[in-house]
């Protein structure tokens, strides 16, 4: 079988698209101080524990600018490429990201990121799941063994 099954693709697709349309907002100074802006009201506005979202100076939304363009070009190629390879690769940087959301977590910042790791981790256990999916059927694992 193809190791880059159909559902595999779909599913690495999937995840690109949703990095795209959650990423493209960070990919500027602008927008991006206009996204921070409307999550330090949500903060607020839900009263969710942890640190709110400091105001940004120009270094600040430089960094977060680049990585909303760096995301934003990594979906572009799985969006074009979605194959096991981008998939696993992609799914290793849902693991680390989930780790730093964690780790930014216990030392205090805002509850609005909880959102942002749930989502992470679906993602990640999608597209993992759907890869170890995808190679037990390629390697010829019956479904009984999996």
């Amino acid at each position: 079988m193809n190791p880059d099954s159909s559902l595999l693709r779909r599913v690495v697709f999937a995840s690109a698209l949703y990095d795209f349309v959650v990423t493209v907002p960070f990919a500027t100074p602008w927008t991006a101080e206009a996204v921070l802006a409307n999550l330090r009201s949500v903060h607020h506005a839900l009263s969710l524990g942890g640190e709110p979202l400091p105001a940004f100076t120009s270094a600040h939304l430089f960094f977060v600018a680049l990585f909303g363009t760096i995301v934003t070009l990594w979906s572009v190629v799985r969006l074009f490429h979605p194959t096991a390879f981008n998939g696993a690769i992609d799914t290793a940087g849902r693991a680390l990201f989930s780790t730093w959301m964690v780790w930014a977590l216990t030392q205090g910042a805002t509850r609005v990121l909880v959102g942002f790791l749930v989502l992470e981790l679906a993602w990640m256990f999608a597209q993992g799941g759907a890869i170890l999916g995808s190679r037990r059927q390629r390697d010829g694992i019956p479904a009984t063994a999996r």
